[in-house]
């Protein structure tokens, strides 16, 4: 029990369980979809695993070199907050001549724990309570989320299958109010694996300025395409300055364990992210700071064959879905298929359950990622052709023994 003061006097409050200590806004916040889903999967030895997005590759030896090297020489202290300079003027380099987008180290880069922590501080930045952040669906589950936590509205802009899943003018001005203020961006996709290109962007970016958005361009994909090269947001003809670019090392250089991101944008709005991070996490582990800057400067090579090996099983996995019957468009990003399962008359959910307790296979069902995924189902290639096969066979068996019964 405790006492609220009012008007003088104590008034005893009795709180009926801890849950009564919480916070409204993360009380009412669902679990993560996924997570939850794969908490199943712990208990079971003989599941095949094509949901969580993580490679299956091994961080290439010598980034892992390189930050045993720095805890050998003894580099066990803090670095600046927005990163180590080194790496900062790494990363710009590699956006400049990756993807045409000129950063100022100094003041235009801030080095994160992870692609993630970079999308909170931007939104915390950003948001003023009660603001509406508009973010394409199906998409990463941490936005919503992270909105709300924030004092910030999120508002779903629903896209299909039948459109790759591409983000199209029209939908964008059907939700935008006096109150939008912020559109998160995720291309290459994460469920989809849609991707957007310059001429996709153009009549986004007209609203943008016409509405007078900021945008947070999550591109931590950026380096997995198939067939045409990514195109950054900020790279659009006046976008730079309303984008804040957000990406990391996890995908594309296999280091997801090691949690090294970045935010680059307007340097007052950097600068504003900055002053969180300092009383948050004061800065980004300073080995990981070291293996990043490896990567940059010498994991190329690796992160290409990579990306061709993940592009062999993206052929696999979306011939097989449709040799199974199942409707699937074609990934050109990521490494994820969504095929859809409407067809079997299963909700999401129902058909990821009976999937895996019938067939031992774990994916993730796409109503988790927002409007527009119900009816799907999100599977990760990144794993090894001889899983996806044995995987495709369960499901294929599955399938076939549903349309049977």
């Amino acid at each position: 029990m405790i006492k609220e003061k009012s008007q003088g006097t104590s008034i005893p409050v009795q709180r009926q369980s801890m849950a009564d200590y919480l916070s409204p806004l993360v009380r009412d916040i669902k679990p993560s979809g996924i997570r939850r889903f794969f908490d199943l999967v712990s208990t079971r030895k003989d599941i095949i695993t094509l949901g969580v997005g993580e490679p299956d590759f091994v961080t290439p030896w010598h980034v892992r070199e390189a930050a045993v090297y720095s805890l050998e020489s003894g580099k066990t202290q803090y670095t600046s907050n927005a990163g180590m300079p080194a790496l900062r003027e790494a990363i710009g380099h590699y956006l400049n001549d990756s993807f045409s987008v000129d950063y100022d180290p100094a003041n235009e880069v801030l080095v994160t724990v992870g692609g993630s922590e970079a999308i909170d501080l931007a939104l915390r930045a950003l948001i003023t309570p009660g603001d509406e952040i508009l973010i394409p669906e199906p998409c990463y589950i941490s936005y919503s989320p992270i909105t709300a936590l924030s004092g910030g509205k999120p508002v779903g802009i629903e896209t299909f299958a039948a459109d790759n899943f591409k983000l199209r003018a029209e939908q964008l001005q059907a939700v935008i109010t006096p109150r939008s203020k912020v559109l998160i961006l995720c291309y290459p996709s994460n469920p989809t694996g849609g991707i957007m290109t310059y001429e996709d962007w153009l009549p986004i970016a007209k609203l943008v300025e016409e509405n007078d958005l900021i945008v947070i361009s999550d591109e931590i994909y950026a380096e997995l395409t198939y067939g045409s090269k990514h195109v950054s947001f900020a790279a659009m003809p006046g976008m730079k300055d309303r984008t804040i670019l957000v990406s990391g090392f996890s995908k594309a250089f296999a280091m997801t364990g090691w949690r090294l991101g970045y935010a680059c944008g307007h340097e007052e709005i950097i600068a504003a992210m900055l002053k969180i991070h300092q009383y948050t996490v004061m800065c980004a582990p300073v080995m990981a700071q070291y293996a990043a800057l490896e990567a940059l400067q010498h994991g190329m090579e690796e992160k290409d064959r990579m990306v061709e090996s993940y592009n062999q099983r993206r052929r696999l996995v979306v011939k097989g879905f449709r040799d199974i019957g199942l409707d699937c468009h074609e990934p050109q990003g990521a490494f994820y298929a969504f095929p859809s399962i409407a067809s079997t008359g299963l909700s999401s959910e129902a058909f990821a359950q009976r999937l895996l307790e019938e067939a031992g296979v774990a994916a993730v069902p796409g109503d988790v990622f927002g409007l527009g995924g119900e009816g799907h189902l999100r599977c990760s290639y990144a794993t090894s052709v001889t899983q996806l096969t044995e995987a495709l066979d369960r499901i294929g068996n599955f399938v076939h023994q549903l349309k049977q019964g």
